[in-house]
């Protein structure tokens, strides 16, 4: 378990705890929508293999660390909790009930990995605080009005319509919030702004945004499509799981297990930590360059897509923990677009971007940034207006 406090803080009332519950960690955080001020943070990890058997557990420890930080449980004013998968269903934050807890639980045939995870948070977190506003924010609502060719697979319409079978997007929190900064940041309306957001951390997406809607974006049905990840493929052929199963005989489980979790930059290089990558890259390592380079190709190929389906740009924006740490990627991304009026200047660049900064050029056409995502205000300020809190 890990965590920091600010006990100056703990004697206010208003406050929103954020819940991010993995299918083996919890990651908590504890803050004032209004100001952003963060109480207290952390992460417990490794679920169900330690001394800590399930998430009833883990968050009554997280109450523990409270109650030593002097953390009254009385000043959190609700409780806001990610859920990954909101299917056709949920478009917005929602305030939760039975009714709409079932309704995750249904869906989690859409995301096996996630919504169940999400499920036993919300579970924990009605148990433990009763009477207390408890709100989910979906990482799909913001990618919910996709234009229908954005959004549609080219299968028969009557199965995809069935079992609602499109693309949802992910990461979609982020993808709002990081977008809105980048409108006050140049200071122009956001339902002005054209934009490519490039969310890169162990999990990746891009999305297109026109005038603050977005019209395109990397995730699918899935987190499973797009981008190559820390662990995750990606785009691969489809007829690729047919081959697996019917050449190599592996059966659904292990090919889950392998485009999720032994693929993306792990599967490559063997590191799916992209510091590692890097240290391997400068130790002469081949398959870590092999790597870096399949990460940039994809990287750059929906890059151009979204110029084209834009048609104008005025911002490309890098963010999350690759996106705001690693000046390399963000350099090699945009490398010799400056006939598009897309160019990143070396000095501004250099470094980690802990506040939004432009990396391009005086006079660029299209401003280049790297801005620090929040999704943990995001859900607090979502979970806040809802809940009257």
């Amino acid at each position: 378990m890990t965590g920091t406090t600010d006990t100056t803080a703990g004697s206010r009332g208003g406050a929103v705890l954020v819940l991010n519950s993995g299918s083996s960690s919890l990651k908590y955080q504890l803050l004032y929508p209004d100001t952003g001020e963060v109480v207290v943070s952390g992460i417990i990890e490794r679920i169900g293999e330690t001394d800590v058997p399930d998430h009833g557990t883990a968050l009554r420890r997280v109450f523990d660390e409270f109650a030593s930080a002097g953390i009254d449980l009385s000043s959190i004013a609700a409780v806001g909790h990610r859920v990954v998968h909101g299917g056709r269903t949920f478009h917005e934050p929602t305030l939760i009930d039975d009714d709409v807890l079932a309704e995750i639980r249904r869906l989690s045939s859409l995301a096996p990995l996630h919504n169940p995870a999400n499920v036993a948070g919300i579970e924990v977190a009605r148990e433990l605080l009763p009477g207390v506003d408890q709100v989910a924010v979906f990482d799909t609502a913001f990618f919910f009005h996709l234009p229908d060719a954005a959004a549609t697979y080219a299968i028969d319409s009557a199965v995809a319509e069935q079992h609602a079978l499109r693309r949802y997007g992910f990461h979609g929190t982020s993808h709002r919030y990081v977008s809105e900064r980048v409108a006050e940041f140049l200071g122009r309306p956001y339902s002005e702004v054209n934009q490519i957001v490039l969310h890169l951390g162990n999990g990746a997406s891009a999305s297109a945004i026109r005038g603050g809607r977005a019209i395109d974006t990397s995730m699918g049905l899935t987190p499973l499509e797009g981008l190559v990840m820390g662990t995750r493929s990606g785009d691969i052929d489809p007829g690729l799981v047919l081959h697996l199963n019917r050449a190599l005989g592996m059966g659904v489980d292990e090919i889950d297990d392998l485009l999720n979790r032994r693929s993306g930059l792990r599967g490559l290089c063997g590191e799916n930590d992209f510091r590692s990558v890097r240290g391997l890259i400068d130790a002469g390592d081949a398959a870590a360059r092999l790597a870096y380079d399949v990460y940039v190709h994809r990287l750059r190929r929906y890059i151009g897509a979204y110029l084209v389906e834009l048609g104008r740009v005025d911002a490309i924006t890098f963010t999350a923990g690759v996106g705001e740490n690693d000046p390399g990627i963000r350099a090699d991304a945009l490398a010799g677009l400056e006939r598009f009026g897309i160019a990143v200047d070396p000095e501004r660049n250099a470094g980690r971007a802990a506040v939004p900064t432009r990396i391009s050029p005086d006079g660029a056409e299209v401003a280049v940034l790297a801005v620090p995502t929040n999704e943990e205000l995001a859900i607090a300020r979502d979970t806040i207006a809802l809940s009257g809190g």
